[in-house]
């Protein structure tokens, strides 16, 4: 809210909108903000179906998307996809297996899996052209860019969170 203009603030305000003001919070993003206030607003204690679907998260400056990339590593119970034209990234958590639908019409043939937070000493991933099989990556070392879709379904498992794009 530190930068929005008046009027568009009240266009709101009009309409019925809840305003919450946490410009005095400059060691957050706005993403924070709003998945925080999402989460905290939802209705029940069980958030593990909510979906939060974020355009226009990519594409600008380059801190501002390490911004949210990190944001994902924040709320690793919650589902973020940060979407752009032409990407989506989301956080594979290390609690479990994943199963990614590849809907092609919309998605790959490219893809990557990023660790983040820690270094993983062992990821594996069956229905991509070049499969990881218990691969340690790391930034400074391997990660797993440029690979390609094989298959309509990606299975990955890790000991340490991910990014899949």
């Amino acid at each position: 809210m530190d930068s929005v203009r008046p009027e568009v603030k009240e266009y709101y305000s009009n309409l019925g909108t809840k305003i919450a003001d946490q410009s005095h919070d400059q060691d957050t993003t706005d993403l924070h903000k709003c998945v925080a206030f999402i989460t905290d607003n939802s209705p029940g204690s069980d958030k593990s179906n909510l979906c939060i679907l974020v355009l226009g998260a990519l594409g600008g400056r380059f801190d501002h998307e390490m911004g949210n990339i990190n944001v994902l590593h924040l709320f690793p119970n919650i589902k973020i996809v940060l979407l752009s034209d032409d990407c989506l990234i989301f956080l594979l958590p290390r609690t479990h297996t994943h199963s990614i639908h590849i809907e092609r019409s919309v998605e790959g043939p490219h893809c990557g899996l990023i660790p983040v937070g820690t270094p993983s000493t062992s990821t594996t991933t069956t229905g991509l052209r070049w499969n990881l099989d218990n691969t340690h990556m790391s930034f400074g070392g391997l990660i797993s860019t440029s690979n390609i879709v094989d298959e309509d379904q990606v299975m990955v498992t890790s000991d340490s969170d991910l990014i899949w794009t």
